[in-house]
């Protein structure tokens, strides 16, 4: 049975962590105390929901957080702190506090340590987040005890409405390039200028030309998606920037 410990301090442990060539001590202390945290705790470093939506997420919201109030946006998962490091570095989650619970004494002080012994991996972390102030847990999003993996509750923009209902969720933008492109350079100044977050993607590295045809139904560059909205090539981001902003 899953504990929620909403209203619970969260439990005293010492996590041992790698920077660099030198081992770091971290303490609960040292993460929680006098500062508000949004923490997702996650099954394993490297697995499918977790590389694919758990952390990305997380990731691209944390000037959200911070914004409203929080210092740190942490992952714990029960792995040692070279798979952790190394999962953050392919995530490229340097904004994310990743935190390796390798023996479990966090998670399973948080009533979270499951068996995971059909997929060959142990006891593992159930998946949940919490917002902790002070080191007191003041909400718990505990995913349902179904079979499986179940990823519906611990999500970050379900944490985001908790913590600020009224906050405008952030665009998602991706903008298609290819190398050498003035107007893919024109296009992204543009953006950054408006102060617009966004994800590059560049030809024969992310995509090929093929892509391009069937997703934008055209073969130039740039090509920029807002919130699966074509706007078009540079021209027709800067009138949009300009709409948006007279609007």
């Amino acid at each position: 049975m899953l504990q929620d410990r909403t209203g619970s301090r969260v439990p005293q442990v010492t996590f041992h962590t790698r920077r660099g060539h030198e081992w770091v001590d971290l303490t609960t202390d040292d993460i929680f105390a006098g500062k508000t945290v949004v923490v997702f705790s996650l099954p394993g470093a490297f697995t499918p929901t977790c590389s694919s939506s758990h952390v990305p997420r997380y990731n691209q919201l944390v000037p959200m957080f911070k914004e409203h109030g929080v210092d740190t946006v942490a992952c714990v998962s029960v792995n040692d702190t070279f798979v952790m490091n190394e999962w953050q570095k392919t995530q490229h989650a340097e904004d994310l506090l990743f935190i390796p619970d390798g023996n479990g004494e966090f998670t399973e002080g948080m009533g979270m340590l499951v068996e995971k012994d059909d997929l060959g991996f142990g006891k593992r972390s159930w998946r949940y987040s919490m917002l902790v102030r002070d080191g007191v847990v003041e909400k718990m999003f505990i995913e349902p005890e179904v079979e499986g993996d179940p990823y519906e509750v611990s999500d970050a923009d379900t944490m985001l409405a908790h913590l600020a209902p009224n906050a405008p969720k952030p665009m998602d933008v991706s903008v298609f390039t290819r190398d050498g492109c003035p107007f893919c350079v024109k296009a992204k100044e543009a953006l950054r200028n408006a102060g617009i977050d966004f994800e590059e993607l560049v030809l024969n590295e992310d995509y090929t030309e093929q892509t391009l045809r069937a997703v934008a139904n055209a073969r130039t560059v740039p090509q920029v998606f807002v919130n699966g909205e074509l706007i078009g090539g540079s021209e027709a981001v800067e009138a949009w920037i300009k709409e948006r902003a007279s609007a």
